[in-house]
């Protein structure tokens, strides 16, 4: 589901779309209707610190990242489960300070998330238009199928960035990866990335190498 509002858990929308009917994308009011009719409840999103910081921006209309802040809240996750049934999940809040009608990585299939429950799955997080434009996270997972590890995937596919932009010190761009036999791995174009990685019961933070930390 893209460009929905007023529906906090758009995940669990996802989900619906997915389950429920014959399409693969919802957007906008499409979307917000299906979840009313799924029980979902209004909610006000905008908090008066957002909207304040937001006029405040108004007043020179400039974005500049902050690396590993950027001014959204993606989460990726992929799960394992007894079974060996890869599951994946990816939510944003979406970029602040955007043009009207922009559309980021998160709800692209392949791009915020992909999971091929024969190979693996994979998430990003970062700067879209960055993923996007190499369709990131089906390419960690196709790159599994050729046989690499998920560290040796992720590390592939930020290069595939790093090597076709000269700006790099002005965006991050960061994938998580999991394979079929429980591996993982995770990589990141500036240092300061981290995944939480659950197993056994026990929660792990761990720092990702980075591309210009190396």
């Amino acid at each position: 589901v893209v460009c929905v509002e007023n529906i906090t858990n758009v995940a669990a929308l996802a989900k619906v779309v997915m389950e429920e009917t014959p399409h693969v994308m919802l957007a906008g009011k499409g979307a917000e209707e299906l979840a009313y009719k799924n029980g979902f409840q209004a909610e006000q999103l905008l908090t008066d610190s957002s909207e304040a910081a937001y006029r405040e921006w108004l007043k020179t209309s400039e974005y500049k990242p902050i690396i590993n802040i950027e001014n959204h809240d993606t989460i990726g996750m992929l799960c394992l489960d007894q079974h060996g049934d890869i599951a994946g999940a990816c939510t944003t809040s979406g970029l602040s300070y955007k043009m009207k009608g922009r559309v980021g990585d998160s709800p692209i299939i392949g791009s915020g998330l992909f999971v091929d429950n024969e190979i693996g799955g994979a998430a990003a997080t970062g700067m879209g238009e960055e993923i996007m434009k190499t369709v990131g996270s089906f390419l960690i997972v196709e790159l599994m199928r050729q046989g690499k590890t998920p560290q040796e995937a992720c590390e592939e596919a930020v290069q595939r960035i790093v090597t076709k932009n000269k700006n790099i010190e002005n965006f991050q761009v960061a994938y998580i990866a999991l394979n079929k036999k429980g591996e993982t791995g995770s990589y990141c174009i500036h240092p300061g990335f981290a995944m939480m990685q659950y197993k056994d019961g026990t929660n792990s933070r761990i720092t990702s190498a980075a591309t210009l930390d190396s």
